[in-house]
């Protein structure tokens, strides 16, 4: 009799799969939640002890680049010289040299500072200016400076060859964001990465325009406090990014995702529904299109000198924040037609052998339920589901 229980435990053991206490380690925010009108808040999380402390770590804890571009099927590399942009609010006055220790650390490329605007240059750079185009800086934000950090080295560990430009805004003022945005496209960006958001507001539709440009990919950030639309994500001229839980085998290989509890999602009370989004029970704009890994717990090795309990080192983090920057670099290692809005592409090119099928997990409870629960084809937390490459992009 012990030895039949002994068996059955050790075939409940060896099954688990990795990351399986995902939900029960502790994380916290980064930055603060925006809740007045016209304001956003950075959307990413780090692993925390019980205190909410964050955790950091002498060596990488977290998945690497290697781990996320076998797990979606990217050799992590786009082919000629292409410009993703990062828009985030203050400045990381230790970025550059943060990106430099995690490229070494990695094995990557080191992107050298833009010698001239960052669209002239006939090699990868990395350039960081203002809202205003200028090389005039915000002040320092401990919190934005590890989202910063969050945002660059994900954008450089799926597209090495890919130059980045880091637009910094005064604030996290939705107009502050919005010039950042501005300036991003002045900068020939065919990628724009932005994980931020805020409470859907009435004027959000007025906003919009600044996303409206066929032939660039805005990849934005659905948002981590669970069911409920975030501005800008609802924009019809973005891909509303939500986010996952990744799963790897014992040999790293894709396993699994399920819905990120974490991650935001359903019906946009102000903005209209894209012609591309087909789904029957919202009748307005159904947040969000893809997903990628967001769960802390199942994070993303980052490295930062600057945190918000003033700590150095590597830190596993996570949030929607996570996955924005990785489908931008997705879209910039692909080939964008240019008379073409972005977020319509994975509901037209998008497959199941070219997207993973998110099944399982939730966010909330509602109804319908797809909106807030992980289903077979379209849902709300993880949209078409995650990359398989970059075809569906």
């Amino acid at each position: 009799m012990r030895l039949k229980f002994f068996l059955f435990f050790l075939i409940i053991i060896l099954t688990v799969p990795i990351f399986s206490k995902a939900e029960a380690i502790h994380n916290g925010r980064i930055c603060s939640i925006a809740k007045k009108q016209g304001l956003a808040s950075c959307n990413a999380y780090v692993t925390t002890d019980a205190k909410g402390n964050p955790l950091v770590y002498k060596l990488p804890q977290g998945y690497t680049p290697n781990n996320l571009r076998s797990a979606y099927n990217l050799s992590g590399k786009a082919s000629g010289n292409k410009i993703v942009a990062i828009i985030d609010a203050y400045d990381d006055p230790t970025i550059k040299n943060d990106l430099d220790f995690y490229s070494q650390k990695f094995n990557l490329p080191i992107l050298p500072n833009c010698k001239t605007d960052v669209a002239k240059s006939s090699a990868p750079c990395f350039q960081k200016i203002s809202q205003r185009g200028t090389s005039a800086l915000p002040a320092a934000n401990a919190g934005w400076s590890m989202e910063i950090a969050l945002d660059v080295e994900a954008v450089h560990a799926l597209c090495e060859n890919c130059s980045i430009v880091l637009v910094e805004a005064a604030s996290p003022n939705l107009k502050n964001l919005m010039a950042a945005v501005d300036q991003a496209v002045k900068a020939g960006a065919i990628a724009v990465s932005n994980s931020y958001g805020g409470p859907e507001f009435p004027e959000e539709v007025s906003q919009d325009s600044h996303f409206n440009h066929p032939g660039i990919a805005f990849a934005v950030s659905s948002g981590d406090s669970g069911y409920g639309v975030q501005y800008p994500a609802a924009s019809p001229y973005a891909t509303a990014v939500g986010g996952t839980s990744l799963y790897l085998n014992s040999s790293g290989q894709y396993q699994n995702e399920d819905a990120w509890s974490g991650a935001g999602s359903g019906c946009s009370q102000y903005e209209n529904k894209p012609s591309w989004q087909q789904d029957k029970k919202c009748g307005g704009r159904t947040v969000a299109d893809v997903s990628a890994v967001a769960d802390p717990a199942t994070g993303f090795a980052v490295y930062s000198s600057i945190s918000p309990k003033g700590q150095k080192g590597w830190f596993t983090a996570g949030g929607t924040s996570l996955a924005a920057p990785i489908i931008a670099a997705v879209y910039a290692s692909g080939s964008l037609p240019k008379n073409r809005l972005a977020n319509s592409l994975p509901y037209d090119f998008g497959t199941k052998l070219n997207l993973h099928d998110v099944i399982g997990g939730s966010n909330g409870i509602c109804n319908p339920s797809y909106l807030c629960a992980g289903k077979t084809k379209y849902d709300g937390p993880t949209g078409l589901g995650s990359p398989n490459g970059s075809s569906a992009f």
